[in-house]
């Protein structure tokens, strides 16, 4: 099973940008489709974008032309670059694994205590 963490939230202010970095280990990372989820308090849990191996990505409407998913096949890394943010982005971002080609439709993962990274966005 891969291993994930996940690193680069921080605090901006709205109209700003993060990069977000997922580090992945312990397996074979090329077998996975990936994608990045955040929750907010309040809020159920969204899928922010996910990437799969057959060449395709996804996103959340509410990212669509803002957030751009993309990988580092030689670091086994995958990121979300986060532009003009918006309060509404504020929440836990967390990455996840699952070993198909594509990622499951619909599929949402559970946040695990003390996994993903805090984006904060003030007005």
């Amino acid at each position: 099973q891969v291993q994930l963490v996940e690193s680069g939230g921080g605090s901006v202010q709205a109209g700003g940008s993060l990069r977000l970095s997922c580090a992945a280990s312990g397996a074979a990372y090329l077998s996975y489709s990936l994608g990045w989820f955040r929750q907010a308090p309040g809020k159920e849990r969204e899928a922010v974008a996910t990437i799969d191996r057959i060449g395709s990505t996804t996103y959340a409407d509410s990212v669509k032309g803002r957030f751009t998913i993309s990988e580092d096949y030689n670091n086994d890394t995958l990121y979300l670059e986060m532009n003009s943010l918006t309060p509404d982005d504020t929440g836990i971002y967390y990455c996840a694994a699952e070993r198909q080609l594509q990622w499951p439709q619909g599929y949402i993962p559970v946040l695990r205590p003390g996994q993903g990274t805090q984006v904060t966005v003030s007005a």
